[in-house]
């Protein structure tokens, strides 16, 4: 491209979400005043110039350094926090919820599970980002690349309850969790699938096959559903020897080795919108099929309701490292904890939460390949009359024999539209 052509290029118009709250809702612990860091966009770059100066002036604050040191500092045993004992090591929390007898439900399980216990935003550079390959900013790639190693230093082991969600009816009469009204009301729930995908880690196998079977899934399960979109993919094996490399040119998410051992949520009010609007108009790291709505044409399909749902189904029977999600009742007024996700041409937004022993978690014991577990990330309804998401975290089961295999399974990421 000649100077004069560049010139004459139009930026891409960047999309700012509006600020939503469900009604009830306590603002999140966020930077800039909640609201997506693409208000603060320069020139197209979506707001990632002010996602990282805001990063490096918390870390220059040192905000984090002494909750750190108390937490590294502490005598042995449970910490005491505002939310109740937390412990460092998971070994700790299993000892003490054996010791107080803690007791489960049938077909339930009590566990120690990881929560943030730093209410500040956090901040996240992609491996992908140019600031790795800057040799001008590696005192900033440094203190960085810390951060987010600190981000590890400040969570605590927490003991919590695990129910049987295939029993749920037994605690809300007459919810069936194999319903979209266990969706609207949990925002988690569950659904049956018998795939025809041979090889999970074929990602070109489970975007032609799978992908359109969980699209189907979608569309009957949810009444009112016109479409669904598959976008992307991961795959979780521990135990996985060959390549696991990510390459987005190609739509290959490659196999994670490890687990997200972290109470937290993908999405949240702002990304949910932005996450869609750059599907849809921009096919932004979409492993799905491709989209081309105009700007107008994504205004009145966002004008209804849509929701994000992961899907997260086994390629064997789980007989370790569960995947747990909690219900939406149970922290429907409590406020989320805000991760930024820098690239290069957009901030994501995660959320993290600090514990509460009212949380009402969940998991699928020895889910079998065709239980799919589903859990809502986001839903653009924020009226209350719905759940808004489930927040979710891997774990280990204690009660699993000492050999019983990782947990094996792919999840699915998805829009479903109104």
């Amino acid at each position: 491209m000649n100077p004069a052509e560049a010139i004459a290029s139009p930026v891409a118009p960047v999309y700012v979400p509006p600020f939503q709250l469900t009604d009830g809702q306590p603002p999140p612990i966020a930077a800039n005043g909640g609201q997506s860091f693409a208000s603060l966009n320069r020139g197209g770059d979506a707001g990632t110039a002010a996602a990282m100066e805001a990063a490096l002036a918390q870390i220059a604050r040192g905000e984090s350094q002494a909750l750190i040191e108390m937490i590294e500092n502490a005598p042995p045993g449970p910490i005491e926090t505002q939310w109740g004992l937390g412990f460092r090591r998971y070994e700790e929390c299993l000892d003490y919820i054996r010791a107080n007898n803690i007791m489960a439900p049938e077909g339930g399980v009590v566990l120690p599970l990881r929560y943030s216990i730093h209410e500040q935003p956090s901040y996240s550079v992609v491996s992908s980002n140019a600031l790795w390959r800057d040799a001008g900013r590696e005192a900033e790639a440094e203190a960085l690349r810390q951060d987010e190693r600190n981000i590890n230093r400040l969570c605590l082991y927490f003991p919590q309850v695990l129910r049987d969600a295939r029993r749920i009816e037994a605690y809300y009469p007459g919810l069936s969790p194999y319903s979209p009204e266990c969706m609207d009301r949990l925002g988690v729930s569950l659904a049956h699938c018998e795939s025809k995908c041979g090889n999970f880690y074929d990602a070109h196998e489970v975007e032609r096959v799978f992908y359109p079977e969980m699209e189907k899934l979608l569309v009957d399960f949810f009444p009112g559903a016109t479409d669904a979109l598959v976008y992307n993919h991961d795959v979780f094996d521990k135990d996985y020897q060959g390549d696991v490399v990510e390459d987005q040119d190609n739509k290959d998410p490659g196999v994670n080795r490890g687990y997200a051992n972290l109470v937290h949520n993908d999405l949240n009010d702002n990304s949910g919108r932005v996450r869609c609007r750059e599907l849809l108009t921009r096919n932004l790291r979409n492993f799905g099929r491709e989209q081309h709505y105009t700007e107008g044409e994504a205004d009145a399909k966002m004008s209804r309701r849509f929701m994000s749902i992961n899907l997260a189904k086994p390629m064997e029977t789980v007989r370790q490292n569960p995947f747990v999600l909690c219900a939406w009742p149970s922290f429907a007024d409590q406020p989320y904890i805000t991760n930024y996700r820098i690239y290069d041409d957009r901030v994501g937004e995660t959320t993290r939460f600090t514990y509460r022993p009212e949380h009402e978690w969940y998991w699928v014991p020895q889910q079998t390949p065709t239980e799919v577990s589903m859990l809502k990330c986001y839903d653009s309804v924020t009226d209350g009359s719905v759940s808004r998401w489930s927040f979710h975290s891997a774990c280990v089961d204690p009660t699993a024999p000492a050999d019983a295999s990782c947990r094996k399974n792919v999840v699915v990421r998805s829009f479903v539209f109104f």
